[in-house]
């Protein structure tokens, strides 16, 4: 099966974008391309990145002219806000989901996987092993949220709207974490999710998610795969993080960066540290070892 990554990417992460890249060039084999989602006000920036394996693709040519970027007026333009007739206005983050599910409905290869602009590959491995035999690797924790997660409120809203969207009668809400920066998605599942969402609700799967911003595509396509379209010939389930993330709390230094990276599984392969979070680049950089792999091929 074919394997192409992903990645939805904007100006804001260019430097640690460049570090994801490096990292792939360094590690990863068994993938056919890795596309890469951008804003069209960014081509400009990310067209550098471009080369045999690695495609930038302009937002205009995934999602329709009536979502319109616009300047923020309520942080003087610094930040970037879409319009649609459909519903209420989106944020970056909401339409870098859209793009993730119209590029996984486009795509050719068998298989999508997803990382996230921010992470950074640690160790070898092969894009394939999201696969194995025809059966693709399912991301999933059964009751993964716990009852003290800051934002289990907008993981049920987010339950709640698959749940509608997809016409599943019940339950209403799971609690089920299907949210990974590293992640398999089987382009058939996406384009049956798609046509599923448009025959439960009589329109295009872009206007029903631009209608509202309790999207979470992970918990969508999860909610799909697992109580809709149900194929254990086509999924495996796992509660395998490939990525170790970290969403919250302060800067890292030096010593907890590196307590960071002799925490990780052996089948972790990639780490993820939030932009937001502020941890210096350098230093993420030398705890990867790109550091030492550049000196070695120099």
């Amino acid at each position: 099966m074919s394997v192409a990554l992903v990645t939805a990417s904007y100006r804001g992460d260019l430097e640690r974008f460049a570090l994801l890249c490096e990292s792939i060039d360094a590690r990863v084999l068994g993938h056919t391309r890795h596309l890469v989602l951008v804003e069209d006000a960014d081509l400009a920036l990310f067209r550098p990145f471009a080369g045999p394996k690695r495609e930038i693709v302009a937002e205009s040519d995934l999602l329709p002219r009536w979502l319109r970027v616009f300047p923020d007026p309520t942080n003087f333009g610094r930040r970037r806000i879409w319009l649609s007739p459909f519903g209420p206005p989106l944020r970056g983050w909401h339409v870098q989901q859209l793009r993730r599910i119209a590029i996984g409905a486009a795509l050719s290869e068998d298989v999508m996987v997803t990382l996230d602009s921010d992470a950074v590959v640690v160790r070898d491995f092969d894009a394939g092993l999201f696969e194995a035999g025809g059966v693709t690797e399912f991301y999933r924790i059964p009751r993964g949220l716990p009852a003290h997660d800051p934002v289990l409120d907008k993981h049920r809203s987010w339950s709640r709207l698959a749940g509608r969207i997809l016409g599943i009668a019940g339950p209403d809400v799971t609690e089920t974490d299907y949210i990974s920066s590293l992640a398999a998605w089987r382009t058939q599942s996406v384009r049956a999710m798609t046509a599923r969402i448009e025959a439960v609700t009589g329109r295009s799967w872009a206007r029903t998610l631009a209608g509202t911003r309790a999207i979470s595509e992970y918990t969508i396509y999860g909610r799909f795969v697992e109580e809709v379209e149900g194929r254990p010939d086509l999924h495996r389930a796992t509660d395998l993080k490939r990525c170790s993330t970290l969403w919250s709390g302060e800067a890292l230094d030096e010593a907890s960066l590196g307590a960071f990276m002799r925490a990780l599984g052996p089948d972790q392969v990639a780490i993820g540290i939030q932009s937001f979070l502020g941890t210096d680049l350098a230093l993420i950089r030398r705890a990867a070892g790109l550091d030492r792999d550049r000196r070695t091929a120099a």
